[in-house]
């Protein structure tokens, strides 16, 4: 099967290209933003037709939640039409398209577990930005898959984990919000889990690491594991933090949708012990 990748560099994609290049069934073309401009509809239609992929997996995202408020003609362009783009050239080329969607599609009101069927509310431009990437996917390919994930982290790129430890390497106190909850998500076990998925039937999949915890709690699990004072974060409510963008207070994801299909994630606080075992954060 021949899969092209979009945003390879990026957190996600470098562990999907790890993670599927250990299978010979797959001959991976991965592109980088720098090798492939998704907001340009002709270059993504000419690479399409010279490589003739059956599975496109979309992880090519603008992800500055916010950011995207204030550049928020760059998250539709990315988010949206880039994808558009995509699911189009894919179309043309008869093959299959994996998109990476995202919690803060909802509105944060519910207080279970979100499923495939609950409504999607976005709160910000960035929630919209990425919903509207799913409608445009939906619209254009049957034959898709629509990924949501949730509070990613991994060796490539910036991410909440990297952003803990330098802020602790200042010995100095600081203040993490403690009333969003939902459920970190480790890069290498989120591309196990995609790549179990191919073959199976097409259609929205919830994938994140299994239990939930507030961004305080998985602050000072970081700085346990880490060896600093867990004492070092402090709680703050997202009111007193303040920030841009509006943030679901609950998006923990329903794994029912994986599950039925035979995947199993584990719970976030082993896949956060691995990633400080393997020494990820350093890299």
């Amino acid at each position: 099967m021949k899969i092209l990748i979009t945003g390879a560099k990026g957190q996600l994609g470098t562990d999907l290209v790890s993670t599927f290049s250990e299978d010979p069934r797959f001959e991976l073309f991965p592109y980088s933003k720098e090798e492939l401009d998704i907001t340009n509809e002709t270059i993504v239609k000419e690479v399409m037709e010279e490589l003739q992929p059956d599975l496109v997996i979309h992880a090519a995202a603008y992800t500055a939640v916010d950011d995207c408020e204030t550049n928020w003609k760059t998250a539709f362009e990315v988010n949206s039409f880039g994808t558009y783009y995509m699911a189009r050239a894919a179309k043309s080329v008869g093959a299959a398209m994996l998109y990476i969607s995202t919690d803060f599609i909802f509105n944060g009101k519910k207080r279970q577990p979100y499923t495939i069927d609950d409504a999607p509310d976005p709160l910000s431009m960035y929630g919209t930005s990425k919903l509207l990437g799913e409608r445009l996917v939906q619209r254009i390919l049957k034959e898709s898959y629509i990924v949501r994930t949730s509070w990613v982290y991994g060796e490539n790129g910036k991410n909440f984990v990297k952003t803990m430890l330098r802020l602790a390497e200042k010995g100095k106190e600081f203040y993490v919000v403690d009333d969003q909850i939902g459920s970190p998500t480790y890069t290498k076990d989120l591309a196990y889990a995609i790549k179990q998925l191919i073959g199976k039937k097409f259609g929205i999949y919830h994938i994140s690491n299994d239990g939930a915890c507030s961004w305080f709690t998985f602050a000072r699990s970081i700085l346990k594991l880490a060896g600093y004072q867990e004492e070092l974060v402090q709680p703050i409510s997202t009111k007193e933090y303040g920030v841009i963008a509006q943030r679901p207070a609950f998006s923990v994801l329903s794994k029912e949708s994986i599950e039925k299909e035979g995947i199993h994630m584990r719970y976030w606080q082993e896949a956060l012990e691995e990633f400080f075992e393997r020494g990820d954060q350093y890299d």
